[in-house]
This record gives C-alpha cells, sequence and structure tokens, in this order.
C-alpha cells in the first residue's frame, strides 16, 4: 500500500499527530458540518482519525489526509470508506470528502477524490464505488457528476443512523463501475 498518492496540486497521505488539531477545528466548524449529523468534539474527531487509521490497516485503503503542495499541510480528507450502517446497496466502498471551508471553490475535492477513485479501482481492484449525499446538497452532488458517477434514480434512502424526520435523513445515490471508469479514461492517459 502506498504511503501517499498524489495529484498535480495535493498530497493525499496518511494521518500525522499535527493533523489532530486542525481536525477537529475541521469538525467544529457549524458551516463544514451543516450537512454531517452535527459539530464533533474533539475526542470525537479524534477517535475518527484512529478509526481511519485502522481502515487502512484492515482493508489498504481509507480516508487520506489532504494537504496543499507547497501550501497549507492539512485541508481535510479525501477517500474511500466501507459505511458502517446496513442499506439496499450495502456492503459497498464509497468516496467521500471533507474540507475546511478555506478549501472550498478550488476543485480540490474533485481532485482529490478521482485520484483516490483511480486507486480504488486499480490497486484495490474494486468493481464499483459510490457516494451518497442529501439531495439538497448541490456542491456534492456536482462533484458526484465530475467524477463520472451516475444519480441511481432507485437510490433515494433514509440513512439508517438518522431518525426519520431529521433535515438530513434523505439520501441520494450516485455509483461509478469499474467499467464505467475505464471507458471514461482515455488509453495512455493518467487516471489519476
Amino acid at each position: 500500500m502506498p504511503s501517499a498518492l498524489r495529484t498535480a496540486r495535493l498530497v493525499l497521505r496518511r494521518w500525522r499527530d499535527s493533523d489532530c488539531e486542525p481536525y477537529a477545528a475541521l469538525n467544529a466548524d457549524p458551516l463544514v458540518t451543516e450537512r454531517l449529523a452535527g459539530p464533533l468534539t474533539r475526542d470525537e474527531s479524534d477517535a475518527m482519525i484512529d478509526k481511519i487509521e485502522d481502515s487502512f490497516e484492515e482493508r489498504g485503503f481509507g480516508l487520506w489526509a489532504v494537504e496543499v503542495v507547497d501550501g497549507p499541510g492539512f485541508i481535510g480528507f479525501v477517500g474511500l470508506n466501507v459505511p458502517s450502517f446496513e442499506a439496499e446497496f450495502t456492503p459497498c466502498v464509497e468516496v467521500g470528502w471533507r474540507l475546511a471551508r478555506e478549501a472550498w471553490r478550488r476543485g480540490y475535492a474533485t481532485e482529490a477524490a478521482r485520484r483516490a477513485i483511480a486507486d480504488g479501482f486499480t490497486r484495490v481492484g474494486l468493481d464499483e464505488i459510490v457516494s451518497f449525499t442529501t439531495p439538497r446538497h448541490a456542491k456534492s452532488r456536482a462533484v458526484m457528476e465530475r467524477l463520472g458517477m451516475t444519480h441511481d434514480p432507485a437510490g433515494y434512502f433514509g440513512h439508517p443512523n438518522l431518525p426519520e424526520g431529521h433535515r438530513l435523513h434523505e439520501h441520494v445515490l450516485y455509483r461509478l463501475s469499474a467499467a464505467a471508469w475505464r471507458a471514461q479514461t482515455a488509453p495512455g492517459e493518467d487516471p489519476a
């Protein structure tokens, strides 16, 4: 397993102790956590890093800490994850991201997710990668579409970790098969 993945502007790497504080700040930002169940405490944030690192050890993939080349040392995470809940489409592997507000609107989520997907289909050998969000989260849905993912019309679901009636309960599912990914990657093109 590589210790890092690279793009033209970004490094996706394993987590460091120095990431704990900026990650906790990111998870406490109400704008960042607006589309999540809510802000995390420092202990919850640190526990999430431990869980992410465990995923790398157990599965050989996970949510990479992301930094900008010649820029900020930590801007958030992007990578692959196995959802812990049960739904009609699980078990599965999802591509996901969470970036600090200062890193928004620069194309970093798309660029890093594209690299993580390439790793998932090539090195890891996955057959499909999914992603999901709330129906009204247009920015995340736009990232999914830029990645070549297709909205699954049958993929509306209530998130099992959120109670019915919660403002974020309803979700939409996007899918990308390895075959579709290969078809959209030009021959000889670096898929990263």
